[in-house]
């Protein structure tokens, strides 16, 4: 049971369809109306005009009882009404297909729920009502499952249902003490009875064809069965397929246990078995058995006759591969991706495109060979009522067909049936059967690579280099691989052929097959990683190359292996990191959680974590394929860090039990890397926590939401943590208070009172900003800060007492970090980074009353210049000591990428250290650090 079923941007079919008045008169072709004129002449007025609905629908069942029609009765004529009523608003009117199918919808809704009540009525009589152990009334849910539970059944469409009861127990008989009988029981004569209100065929025909084959175990299981053995049977025995056919279940009837709530209980038990907490590669092969089991039984009703082939339905491009295209979509990251569980198709279309899953233009194409094919399914099964999906082969059929649809005859129609029909087709393969020839893999698309005959492993170890082969070898052995199911074991060897294969041709180099192989190892009992792997090639070989790239992207992929994903979109590496788009996007995962009532803190933790690690890795993959600067990733880095916090304290504000006010008056002050906008990967996160709030609570209100805050990203769960948090450079560092009004932050720093700021925090002040609360927006605490910062670096200072104190933190930093004779710390060996980053301070502190142009803070390098422009530093010496900096930085990122020493020959980077310390020079003079 999936939430969400509003529709998007394209889901009104009006919208879909060419414009197109109707043809007035045309419904009296059909067949089924023609019938139904005849019959009901003296009723068909009874219908309320307009497009029925509930109300009107219900209104029409009273004036039916007052003419003495039983509820089987009033139920048949109703439904024969509203079949005349959409015929003419479909082909005349031009009715937009979501009016037809709600109405139908509504139609199925209102016969189940009167049938409920009949049925209870009855036997309550009997037996009494029905009771748990615990005394509350047992409750009876009746689960509309495929296009009635997603809304969407068609005119003769039969509804496909589930009988769950909540728990097991008795009822309560009758007053004289007899008639008791099982709450099983019970529901199980419940059942029969309203399967026969609205199945059995009488006069008037009937409601609804009724179809319960999707209950557990078949046709051979109970027509109703318990909550607690549904679990067990999802469970234990649960397939792939009927992950597809519950993901479109609702609760649809009684009305009454809908409104109660009592049908709320479903969702713990069916959402964990559509939408698994990993992405579900294993799915595709399930939906390809079940998607040709469905095309060979077609063509098998279709061998000699060959009209059968024009199943707009189940043929090859029909309504069936629109469906199973979005739904496989759906599960195989719904699990994840709660902004994608929903059940229309026309929605579920807008919302893979709205994630990357699609492009734009192949969902609204696919979104119009939908309307277009419910539309002539609807025009089939008006003719005669029957529940068929093949075109007619009378030629005047087509043609009112055609022309109901605006055409003026059935060749333009059926060109455009074709022309649909083969996109969708196309679609379908490229989803199921490959994007592109897997080259390396023979001339077959990734689905018959994943379908091939695994290979020996004998076979595969052949073509390994002897490194590789040894430490494959090991695998015959391994506990891990010895478990795996057969199947599970032919796709890995596969993949390790494929890999083979490439080595071979040097497409992948050793050290990308060594690490996969250690990568894999430990994942192999998650076995949709080689399922993913082997049904997308490009994925693959990515994959390969990033391993090939550097010891810690290997590291990072074993730590977040789910983060490959991200592979399958070939654009990731065009983009840049987005904050409106991530937080945009959170927020809907964050509404779809609410919507289904499992937004409770360890799934939000969990979609922090996971959202944070996919950009993470995003960023990587451009970064060591050369697609960014070290600047610009320690820019993404550093917004995606900033979008983490604003997102983070915005979900953690309503759940604190005290809080006072809608939205806090609050802020987070970034220093460090974070606040210079330099952050690294691992890199932890130095911030500092602020209110401007007079209300006598704050205090104690801020200080629970940063405890809450500060565990939200450093408690490890599943899926991992987020960051490491230091706040010591707050007031009075670890002595000192959380969070701290921002008077009191201004005083401390200002040098205010008898309790102030120390020169070593002035100098990180120099790279502090507040991080701001909404993106884009500058608020009034921000402004704050912004205040607090420009008095304390343009504030007045003794020239040499500030030399000083500098020179000698930087020594007591030197010591703390001994670099061994012979090589050259880039970081913190004369003439390193700090040498740089503590002279750009101190001209900031000392020179910025002067020169405004030092006061922003935009980072080493542009200070180096503007101080250079000022005429604060020898020509040149800004320019070539900010060109150093930045070497020496891509030095270090390259270093830690690979997990290389950051302590070099001196040699390699003379002409760094050089420039830096010329600055030094020029700057400081002789004094020493």
């Amino acid at each position: 049971m999936t939430g969400g079923d509003a529709q998007g941007s394209l889901t009104n079919s009006e919208s879909l369809s060419a414009p197109f008045a109707g043809a007035p008169g045309s419904a009296a072709h059909s067949r089924l109306v023609q019938r139904l004129r005849r019959r009901y002449a003296d009723e068909l007025a009874l219908l309320p005009p307009g497009a029925p609905n509930r109300e009107s629908m219900t209104a029409c069942l009273a004036a039916l009882a007052g003419r003495g029609h039983d509820l089987g009765a009033r139920l048949r004529i109703l439904r024969q009404l509203v079949m005349e009523r959409l015929v003419v608003l479909d082909c005349e009117q031009a009715a937009p297909l979501e009016a037809v199918t709600r109405a139908v919808t509504e139609l199925a809704g209102l016969a189940l729920d009167a049938a409920c009540e009949d049925a209870f009525a009855q036997l309550d009589e009997r037996h009494g009502p029905p009771l748990t152990a615990a005394g509350a009334c047992a409750h009876l849910w009746v689960i509309g499952m495929g296009k009635l539970g997603a809304r969407e059944l068609n005119v003769s469409s039969d509804i496909d249902l589930i009988y769950i009861h909540d728990e097991d127990g008795e009822t309560t008989g009758r007053a004289d003490g007899r008639g008791q009988v099982s709450a099983q029981e019970y529901f199980t004569r419940a059942v029969k009875l309203i399967q026969a209100l609205v199945g059995d065929v009488t006069e008037h025909g009937f409601v609804f064809r009724v179809d319960l084959a999707l209950r557990p175990n078949g046709n051979s299981g109970p027509t109703v069965c318990s909550l607690d053995a549904l679990e067990e049977y999802m469970q234990v025995q649960g397939r792939e397929w009927e992950r597809f056919a519950w993901m479109k279940s609702r609760a649809v009837a009684p009305r009454a246990a809908i409104k109660g709530g009592s049908a709320q209980a479903l969702r713990g038990v069916v959402l964990p078995f559509v939408f698994r907490r990993y992405l579900d590669y294993n799915v595709f092969e399930a939906l390809r058995t079940l998607h040709h089991q469905i095309r060979d039984h077609a063509s098998k009703r279709s061998a000699g006759r060959p009209e059968r082939a024009n199943d707009v339905k189940l043929s090859r491009g029909g309504i069936r591969e629109i469906e199973f295209t979005v739904q496989l979509l759906q599960v195989v990251r719904g699990g994840q991706f709660p902004e994608l569980r929903t059940r229309p198709t026309l929605e579920a279309l807008q919302r893979v495109a709205r994630a990357g899953l699609m492009p734009r233009e192949t969902a609204d194409a696919l979104a119009r060979a939908y309307v277009f094919l419910r539309r002539v399914e609807h025009r089939i099964q008006y003719l005669d009522d029957q529940q068929t999906h093949i075109l007619p082969t009378q030629d005047e059929d087509l043609d009112w067909i055609a022309r109901t649809l605006g055409y003026d005859s059935a060749c333009p129609f059926l060109a455009d049936l074709g022309a649909h029909r083969e996109f969708v087709a196309q679609e379908f393969d490229r989803l199921l059967g490959g994007d592109a020839p897997c080259k390396g893999c023979g001339k077959k698309g990734q689905g018959a690579a994943a379908r091939a005959a695994p290979p020996e492993i004998e076979a595969v170890l052949a073509l390994l280099p002897p490194p590789v082969r040894e430490r494959v070898e090991e695998w015959r052995q391994h506990p891990r691989v010895q478990a795996l199911r057969d199947e599970a074991r032919g796709r890995l060897l596969r993949l390790l052929q494929r890999t083979a294969q490439w080595l071979r041709e040097g497409r992948v180099g050793e050290d990308a097959v060594l690490r996969f192989v250690d990568w894999v190892e430990p994942l192999l009992r998650r076995e949709s990683y080689v399922a993913l792997l082997l049904e997308r090639p490009s994925v693959h070989e990515r994959l390969l190359t990033v391993l090939g790239t550097a010891r810690w992207p290997a590291r990072y992929l074993l730590q977040h292996p789910g983060v490959i994903d991200e592979l399958a979109n070939a654009g990731v590496l065009a983009e840049r990191f987005d904050a409106a788009t991530f937080e945009r996007e959170l927020e809907e995962r964050h509404a779809a959680l609410r919507r289904t009532r499992e937004d409770d803190e360890e799934n939000l933790l969990n979609l922090l974590r996971r959202a944070h690690h996919a950009e993470v890795f995003r960023t990587l993959v451009r970064d060591v394929t050369g697609r960014l600067t070290v600047e610009q990733v320690a820019d993404d880095l550093s917004a995606l860090a900033d979008a983490i916090l604003r997102v983070t304290t915005r979900w953690c504000w309503p759940r604190l039990r005290q809080k006072h006010r809608g939205e806090p008056r609050f802020g987070v002050i970034a220093y460090g890397k974070l606040g210079g906008k330099e952050l690294g990967y691992g890199s932890d996160l130095d911030i500092v926590f602020v209110f401007d709030d007079d209300d006598e609570r704050a205090p104690e209100i801020y200080g629970a939401l940063v405890r809450k805050l500060i565990n939200w990203l450093t408690v490890k769960t599943g899926e991992g943590d987020l960051f490491e948090i230091d706040t010591a450079l707050r007031p009075n560092g670890n002595s000192g208070l959380l969070v701290t009004s921002i008077d009191a932050y201004a005083d401390y720093q200002e040098n205010r009172g008898s309790n102030t700021a120390w020169t070593w925090e002035h100098q990180a002040m120099t790279r502090a900003r507040m991080i701001p609360p909404v993106l884009g927006e500058a608020g009034a605490l921000e402004a704050r800060f912004d205040a607090v910062r420009h008095a304390v670096v343009t504030a007045p200072r003794d020239r040499a007492a500030l030399k000083a104190e500098i020179i000698a933190m930087r020594e007591r930093m030197r010591a703390a970090h001994p670099v061994p004779p012979g090589l050259f710390d880039v970081k913190h060996s004369p003439g390193g980074m700090v040498d740089a980053e503590f002279v750009t301070q101190f001209l900031v502190l000392a020179d910025s009353g002067a020169h405004p142009g030092l006061e922003p803070n935009l980072g080493n390098i542009a200070l180096l210049r503007r101080a250079e422009d000022a005429g604060l530093l020898p020509p040149g010496v800004g320019q070539h000591a900010g060109d150093a900096y930045r070497s020496l930085r891509r030095r270090q990122h390259m270093a830690r990428l690979d997990e290389q020493p950051t302590q070099v020959p001196p040699e390699g980077v003379a002409a760094e250290r050089d420039a830096i310390m010329v600055l030094w020079q020029a700057v400081f003079g002789d004094m020493k650090a």
